[in-house]
């Protein structure tokens, strides 16, 4: 059994929870997720390792090590954490690290726990640190001390909680604290996924939500993916939308096409604003290098948005290049938008 946290205050104009998507969004996702690890497609490594430390916590009779899942989002960390609440047949609690503001918020959770249960904190790196700080006694002594009153008469007590497990998981591993990133017992890191298994995520995704869709359709559909499951399972979604409206409900290659067309995604996975920035950088700097604030100004994106949003998956790909000087295009990014003839005669290579 799944348990949410969800709290009604707002940050910064955005609602704190344990759901970071819309409604019907999160809906859609539980339906896909996988529940065993059987089902669960790819990060082989992972699995084999948590298969491992199931086993060896069931034969002891023990609860599972704290652990930790890091890496991009969209990758299954949220998944794994289920799988692993099903495999030792125990309750799953989700939060998230900017519900819990206060002590008390993570004390009232901890409480209500049951030995063997497991806490899963998402975004856990954005815990506030008074929050962090009771949770190191909780991880390692299962217990937690909490300050009660104010001033001379403050005094110190200490609340015992069940044995749980908690699975935390970040995109940013570094901004965890050595405290809290040592006390656990297993660090999985998540990697892009390969082609061929975004492709089983979308034949299976397609089983499950009774969508047709042709294998050599799922094959194209998954080129343009971003090596990412969550990424695969909305593209999927809005072929379903195109195939009923517009092609009598089967999701053919040339469907497929059309639709990626329509939403500004090339065979690459770039989308509007991804392409948007290749060929400013491109065709107005020349290939660069060029500081990111006039790339901001010629193309109208925040820097930030930039440098978290759209710099990361073109610099993976290998059509950008961060240098002292600024950015640069690559010789790929020239080929990929068919602008060769508009590539500086000495090149721009990859380091």
């Amino acid at each position: 059994m799944i348990e949410e946290e969800n709290f009604s205050q707002k940050t910064k104009g955005s609602v704190v929870g344990a759901s970071k998507v819309s409604a019907e969004s999160e809906v859609f996702e539980n339906k896909l997720r996988p529940k065993e690890f059987d089902h669960y497609v790819g990060q082989g490594d992972v699995k084999k390792n948590l298969k491992v430390f199931v086993e060896a916590a069931k034969k002891r009779g023990e609860t599972l090590d704290h652990t930790i899942f890091y890496g991009p989002p969209g990758l299954g960390k949220t998944t794994l954490a289920m799988i692993l609440a099903g495999e030792m047949t125990r309750q799953l609690r989700v939060t998230s690290g900017p519900a819990l503001e206060k002590p008390g918020d993570l004390a009232s959770i901890l409480s209500n726990l049951k030995d063997g249960d497991f806490l899963f904190i998402d975004e856990i790196h954005r815990l506030r640190m008074p929050v962090e700080e009771i949770l190191y006694t909780a991880m390692e002594d299962f217990a937690i001390d909490l300050v009660v009153g104010k001033g001379p008469s403050a005094r110190t007590m200490r609340l015992n909680v069940p044995r749980f497990t908690l699975i935390g998981a970040t995109t940013l591993m570094s901004r965890l604290s050595s405290p809290l990133r040592d006390r656990f017992g297993h660090t999985e890191k998540l990697r892009y996924y390969e082609l061929d298994e975004i492709q089983q995520i979308l034949e299976r995704s397609s089983h499950i939500l009774d969508i047709k869709i042709e294998e050599a359709a799922a094959k194209k559909l998954s080129q343009s993916c971003r090596c990412t499951p969550r990424i695969a399972n909305r593209l999927l979604r809005r072929m379903r939308d195109f195939a009923e409206i517009l092609h009598e409900g089967l999701i053919t290659e040339k469907v497929v096409e059309e639709g990626l067309k329509s939403l500004s995604v090339d065979e690459k996975g770039l989308d509007f604003a991804d392409q948007e920035l290749l060929r400013a950088v491109c065709e107005k700097f020349g290939g660069g290098p060029v500081g990111l604030s006039t790339i901001s100004a010629a193309i109208g994106e925040d820097v930030n948005t930039i440098e978290d949003m759209i710099e990361p998956f073109l610099i993976r790909e290998g059509l950008l290049q961060k240098t002292p000087r600024g950015r640069m295009a690559t010789e790929l990014a020239f080929s990929h938008l068919g602008l060769e003839n508009l590539k500086p005669e000495n090149g721009t290579k990859l380091f």
